[in-house]
């Protein structure tokens, strides 16, 4: 892609009014191939496959086949060209840059027919999953994907702000590091001050300071008195995350004063690995503000293939539904972007935690030094870019090249493995590690994930078994093993990947699609199925436990499938999740003090199967409902070892509480429970995962009326003066497709309106499991979903993303369980 600027000779002959201007040249382009046989307008910040759907030269992207289709504009050249005055004289500035925050991604940049400029890195690195991946379709897009402007200065210009809070422990008080890089145009050395101000710290302090010409860097160091409280950023579910405004104000020679205006967070992380006592190796743990955290989340893509269209109501949205399903961590990937300022900030502001990679993954790279020179530009502008946000914890160098290259997945010839070592270590240990050391002391780097960690470290910065169970973190998948049995999953000190795939709901692919596409063996179906076997490994796994559809309807039989598919997805990743929750406190066998469980992947790019928990748009699958109850502060989790019945108290809280664990058994075909117990009252311990009931399951069934493994199903939940503290979870005694009892609920719903929210009343005639609500495309989300109704009546809340009516949810309403589709 080449990128053509043309500057029209005539120009503004105001003199400058101001020690700096900024001219944009957002907006209207033109776009050309490189025949010059197509020319259209197109809109900067924007791509080229979104001009030509805007134009009706193409149709959506994503419809059917598209990606296939339209792989002509990738393997084409574009210019982009605009020609513009210059509102103003150049000759009375000192210095004018044409300056371009993004440019996707090899391009050639000439003004007046001049090259000026070339570009080969969209990062400062090719987005990787443009290419495709297991979960996305192959768009290399191309065009200006960010900001263009022209800027025009006199005697200095402030290029880059950054800032880090540090806590001095020995001191117990907090500092501020300020960096300010500036561009210095004048011939003589500029002087000025800088006034720093935090009026709720009661804070404001003067620097005297001295520029001389040339590119100069002010690093400033403020000390907030230790007689005044600072509050803490704290993660998602652990406190508030109270930032402070700060203003930097510097006033300089000539007149020229330059204001900068920021929020401040304060807190500390520590990532702690440490010897743990009965267990050989080290933890893998995370502490803010000195309290050990759990993180529970998923994994971060791109939320679309076309940056123009992430906009800033989808990240909201997105990012909402995270803490709504109360998860504190996010991984971005290092396979798609740094995202957007914007994201961190959302971040920021809802607590939730960012493990970041670096953009390397799954592959070799190279270590020439022009690509070392890129890589370097490319880490120091993001560390500079994105440090003063608490919510990033960590930096990691890499996503699976470390297990890439000692698992040897690209089949290297042993005698060249050194030599690839090496060009690893110069990669991620002398390079990016280097620069992460000098330009961030405020958070960890590891250099890949998976990794060992400290133990990666000491054998030379690559392990023998990257997925150690005893060290680091690990990345996990198995979807041909019973994923309802919790012995095949690691025991692992952090689980950073893990997950099954599922299909998007019908009204999201119904979008892209056409009625022939509608069913599981379709074109489409395998078209868009980008995970080798992904359709028949679904299928498997959810056989192992229900019965698959039979329905000889074909349109019926592919809804029933997406549902199942859901079904499955949720449970697997429930019974997983659940496991490394429950092993927070325990060593079994030399293994656990499971600290981390971030299954792969939150958000899907577009309309396809894939491991995420919200479709592309953001409609949440089944899974992500389930999100919410396992990751809640409070949760009681059952599974069966060696037939005994165990359920774990898992508790995220900062305090201890007294409460009491209700234990009840239904029978599939009553809705009054056949038995129930409630245990004396106990302290349930801040931040722990400790045993609260155990019992064999032969006792249990004798009990509770004679009942089998096949025709019952326990419930429980904690609570604390007849008041819920938990969701209720549930123990199935056997497959479902085994049940004995299930029969066809009919379920109906009265909805109403309550302000912007509306309820729904459930009635049921008959145990209901995972009954699924939906409305179609109307966005939004219920309170639950996917649940388990033991009761005849339930009240469900529905929460629209956008204005609706009652009866546009009518009209749209359908309620599905599994019952429908026995």
């Amino acid at each position: 892609m080449r990128l053509h600027l043309l500057l029209l000779l005539e120009l503004c002959g105001a003199g400058p009014t101001a020690a700096a201007l900024s001219f944009s040249l957002r907006g209207n382009w033109s776009i050309c191939n490189g025949n010059g046989s197509l020319e259209l307008p197109g809109a900067v910040p924007g791509c080229v496959h979104s001009a030509l759907f805007q134009q009706g030269l193409i149709q959506d992207s994503y419809y059917r086949f598209n990606d296939l289709n339209y792989r002509w504009v990738s393997l084409d050249n574009w210019t982009y060209s605009k020609e513009f005055k210059i509102p103003f004289e150049i000759s009375k500035w000192q210095k004018v840059n044409l300056v371009l925050e993004g440019v996707d991604t090899v391009s050639k940049i000439l003004f007046n027919k001049v090259t000026i400029g070339e570009t080969d890195n969209m990062f400062n690195r090719y987005e990787q999953c443009s290419f495709s991946w297991d979960w996305g379709p192959s768009f290399p897009t191309q065009g200006i994907w960010k900001d263009v402007r022209i800027e025009a200065y006199n005697i200095c210009h402030l290029n880059y702000f950054t800032f880090s809070p540090i806590y001095d422990k020995s001191a117990q008080e907090w500092n501020l590091e300020i960096e300010s890089t500036f561009d210095v145009v004048s011939s003589k050395p500029v002087d000025g001050q800088v006034i720093i101000a935090i009026p709720k710290l009661e804070t404001q302090q003067t620097y005297n300071i001295e520029l001389q010409p040339g590119k100069r860097i002010v690093e400033l160091f403020v000390n907030i008195s230790k007689n005044i409280t600072v509050e803490t950023w704290w993660p998602h579910g652990h406190g508030n995350q109270t930032g402070y405004n700060m203003t930097v104000l510097f006033e300089l020679d000539g007149g020229l004063n330059i204001e900068k205006s920021a929020k401040v967070y304060f807190r500390t992380v520590e990532l702690i690995e440490e010897p743990i006592k009965g267990s050989p190796g080290l933890s893998f743990y995370f502490k803010i503000n000195g309290f050990p955290i759990f993180l529970k989340g998923s994994n971060w893509i791109p939320p679309d293939s076309f940056q123009d269209r992430v906009t800033s109501k989808l990240l909201q949205l997105l990012l909402q539904s995270v803490v709504d399903a109360n998860m504190n961590t996010l991984r971005v990937w290092g396979g798609g972007i740094y995202e957007q300022d914007e994201f961190y900030e959302l971040c920021d502001e809802l607590g939730i935690m960012v493990w970041q990679d670096f953009m390397f993954a799954c592959a070799l790279y190279p270590t020439d030094q022009d690509f070392l020179d890129s890589v370097r530009a490319e880490v120091s502008y993001q560390i500079k870019r994105l440090k003063s946000h608490p919510s990033i914890i960590i930096w990691s160098g890499n996503n699976e090249n470390e297990a890439a290259l000692m698992m040897n997945w690209y089949h290297i010839n042993f005698t060249d493995r050194p030599t690839y070592i090496k060009d690893y270590v110069t990669l991620y240990v002398k390079n990016i590690r280097e620069l992460v050391l000098a330009g961030d002391k405020s958070r960890p780097f590891i250099t890949s994930s998976p990794t060992n960690g400290a133990e990666t470290v000491a054998e030379g910065w690559v392990s023998q078994n990257p997925y150690s169970n005893y060290f680091g973190d690990v990345h996990f998948y198995d979807y041909i093993s019973d994923c309802w049995n919790w012995k095949v999953f690691p025991k692992a000190r952090f689980a950073s990947e893990y997950g099954y795939q599922s299909w998007p709901s019908f009204s999201t692919l119904e979008k892209v699609s056409s009625t022939e596409d509608w069913s599981f063996n379709s074109k489409f179906s395998l078209h868009r199925q980008h995970h080798a076997d992904g359709n028949k490994q679904m299928l498997h796994q959810a056989g192992l436990h229900f019965k698959l559809p039979q329905s000889t309807d074909p349109l019926r039989t592919f809804k029933d499938t997406i549902y199942l598919t859901q079904v499955m997805q949720a449970q697997c990743v429930k019974t997983e999740t659940e496991f490394y929750l429950r092993s927070r406190s325990e060593i079994v066998d030399q293994q656990g003090h499971t600290m981390g469980a971030l299954y792969w992947q939150l958000n899907d790019i577009w309309q396809a199967p894939s491991w995420a928990s919200l479709e592309y748009g953001g409609k949440w699958k089944m899974l992500h409902y389930f999100a919410q109850n396992f990751f809640a502060p409070l949760l009681p989790v059952g599974f069966e070892n060696e037939n005994i019945f165990y359920i774990y108290g898992v508790s995220d809280l900062h305090s201890d509480y007294t409460m009491t664990l209700t234990v009840r058994v239904h029978t599939w075909h009553s809705l009054e429970p056949v038995c129930s117990r409630v245990t004396e009252h106990f302290v349930m311990k801040a931040g722990e995962a400790v045993c609260l009931y155990e019992e064999p399951v032969s006792e249990l069934l004798r009990r509770c009326g004679n009942c089998t493994r096949e025709s019952c199903v326990v419930s429980f939940y904690l609570s604390a003066d007849h008041e819920l503290l938990s969701p209720t979870n549930y123990h199935f005694l056997s497959s479902l497709k085994e049940a004995m009892g299930l029969c066809k609920a009919q379920i109906t719903a009265i909805i109403s309106q309550q302000g912007d929210i509306f309820v729904f009343d459930l009635e049921t005639s008959a145990v209901a499991p995972f009954v699924w609500l939906d409305v179609g495309s109307i966005p939004g989300r219920f309170s639950d979903n996917g649940f388990l109704m033991t009761e005849k009546t339930q009240t469900i809340l529905f929460y629209p993303w956008e204005p609706t009516s009652k009866s546009e949810l009518e009209q749209s309403f359908h309620v599905t369980s599994l019952t429908d589709i026995y």
